[in-house]
């Protein structure tokens, strides 16, 4: 199994229509389609930003597992929303740094339009859980990542 086909067995991803799309090299995609059901309010076309932060912790968070080949769990990440977001979004992310412990990235998350509606600056622990680790098989990770 590839590293994207694995991340989108996460089941949170499922529940939020997020699907990553590219996972090599420092580099991660993800995308979030439009639905009623993201809406920050019943009156409104806006989607929530906590499903915009979803996706760009995602983002994010691929680009940094496709370096690590471990686990890679959030340490904090700081977001600037720059427009409504009321169409499909993509997240693209970068790892700009990464360490022995940390890593930090950039995600900019733009809509169908090409409008760029946000971006996240993510720090995520990059040696993972040790020899444990919550995914399958020995590393969780496919060798040819």
């Amino acid at each position: 199994m590839d590293l994207v086909a694995l991340l989108n067995q996460t089941p949170f991803l499922g529940l939020l229509g997020i699907e990553v799309t590219e996972a090599a090299d420092g580099h991660a995609e993800a995308r979030l389609e439009f639905s009623e059901d993201l809406l920050s309010n019943p009156t409104g076309d806006v989607i929530h930003g906590g499903a915009t932060y979803a996706l760009a912790d995602m983002a994010g968070g691929a680009a940094v597992i496709s370096l690590s080949k471990a686990v890679s769990p959030t340490v904090d990440m700081r977001m600037d929303y720059l427009a409504p977001a009321t169409t499909d979004l993509v997240a693209d992310g970068e790892v700009v740094r990464f360490g022995k412990n940390l890593a930090m990235t950039r995600v900019d998350v733009h809509d169908a339009t090409g409008t760029h509606v946000a971006t996240a600056h993510g720090t995520y622990k990059t040696d993972g859980q040790g020899e444990e680790t919550p995914w399958a098989d020995d590393s969780g990770l496919p060798d040819e990542v």
